[in-house]
């Protein structure tokens, strides 16, 4: 079974920077792609940034040019490094792996990490 799970959220000022980081565990696994979510209050869980374990890198709008995504194969380690927070960028994040176990490919989710943006 693969166990995902997040670190380093936490309460940051407007326009300041985070480091999230997301690490997949288990046995006999292998990742296909990783990434992240979020999700604010009353609203719907939304995509933030996704890479493939060959390094192919996905980026909803709002995360262009703000947020960096990386991810280490040899840790099984996905961080979203993210700067010039703002407020609305509030939310948990959650982390997410397309991972390939137990003879079948399956999405897993973390349990999230509060982000929150305010002065």
């Amino acid at each position: 079974q693969v166990r995902i799970e997040e670190s380093g959220g936490g309460l940051v000022q407007p326009g300041g920077s985070l480091t999230l980081s997301c690490t997949a565990s288990g046995s006999a696994f292998s990742i296909y792609s990783m990434g992240w979510f979020r999700q604010s209050p009353g609203k719907q869980r939304e995509l933030v940034a996704t890479i493939t374990s060959g390094g192919q890198i996905v980026y909803v709008g709002f995360a262009e040019g703000r947020f960096t995504i990386s991810l280490d194969n040899a840790k099984n380690t996905v961080d979203l490094e993210m700067k010039s927070l703002y407020v609305n960028d509030t939310a948990i994040y959650y982390c997410w792996g397309w991972i390939a176990a137990d003879k079948s490919t399956s999405k897993y989710w973390g349990q999230g990490t509060q982000v929150t943006v305010s002065s």
